[in-house]
């Protein structure tokens, strides 16, 4: 299982972005997907999931009106548009993919990671 993260970048406090992750269509159809990030010295923090059977999207308290979660099937991308954005934004952004899970929330509910986008939010 492949997940490819994109779309990071060095941004200036109040600007947005849009992460992508690219994954293959058996993944995409048979997991849940999720974003987490980790600032330096930093736990792995959960951002936002999307459920695979209904689209239903779960988000983190940082970033609840600020950042949406999306999907695209005919893609197989999942996508987070960040928007008003702030330092403390500043973190590797990790896609995962998993079964359905009561730790959603939680690094260990996901069963594959891509490999991180690099999301820099100046002052």
């Amino acid at each position: 299982v492949q997940l490819q993260a994109s779309g990071g970048g060095l941004v200036q406090a109040g600007d947005s972005l849009r992460l992508s992750c690219v994954t293959s269509e058996r993944t995409f159809s048979a997991y849940n997907m999720a974003w987490f990030r980790q600032a330096p010295g930093k736990e792995r923090e959960f951002v936002a999931t999307i459920r695979r059977n209904d689209g239903t999207p779960v988000y983190g308290n940082a970033v609840k009106g600020r950042f949406t979660i999306s999907r695209d099937g005919a893609k197989n991308t999942m996508f987070l548009q960040m928007n008003s954005l702030k330092p403390d934004d500043t973190a590797v952004y990790f896609c995962a993919a998993g079964p359905m899970s009561l730790n959603y929330a939680l690094p260990r509910g996901y069963r594959y990671w891509g490999q991180g986008t690099l999301v820099t939010v100046s002052s």
